[in-house]
């Protein structure tokens, strides 16, 4: 008997100014799935974008200057490391839709292959492909 991995229970959080034109630039320069995308107009309140691998990101649009705001993520400030099996076509991926590289891509001491870039937020997302350590048993 085979068991699946439980589904994603930890889910990373980012807010945007431009939420829609984030959600296209996070789907056409990394691979992100558009899940779903509940919102009026520009406004986006809840999407969730699917990395296909396992796990993804929510985000939604920041709230007008000087409403209140229960959810205080300010744009631009998120950062996430997202395991890919294959860097380099990401990498190329990434920099053909115009994301701003942080750091090329290179070999870790630790036996990754990682690069990291920025989104138009100004978000910074790093790739590559450690997979973190197993889990104790």
């Amino acid at each position: 008997m085979t068991s699946e991995p439980p589904p994603p229970q930890v889910w990373p959080t980012l807010r945007a100014r431009d939420a829609r034109a984030l959600i296209r630039f996070l789907v056409d320069a990394f691979g992100f799935e558009e899940t779903v995308v509940y919102g009026e107009g520009d406004r986006v309140d809840h999407a969730q974008l699917s990395w296909p691998p396992g796990g993804g990101v929510m985000l939604g649009s920041a709230p007008v200057s000087g409403s209140e705001d229960p959810w205080a993520v300010t744009p631009g400030t998120f950062a996430a490391y997202v395991v890919t099996d294959d860097p380099d076509a990401l990498f190329a991926r990434a920099k053909a839709a115009g994301a701003p590289v942080v750091r090329e891509l290179h070999e870790t001491d630790y036996g990754s292959r990682d690069f990291a870039v920025r989104d138009p937020e100004g978000n910074l997302w790093s790739f590559g492909t450690y997979p973190g350590e197993p889990r104790k048993a």
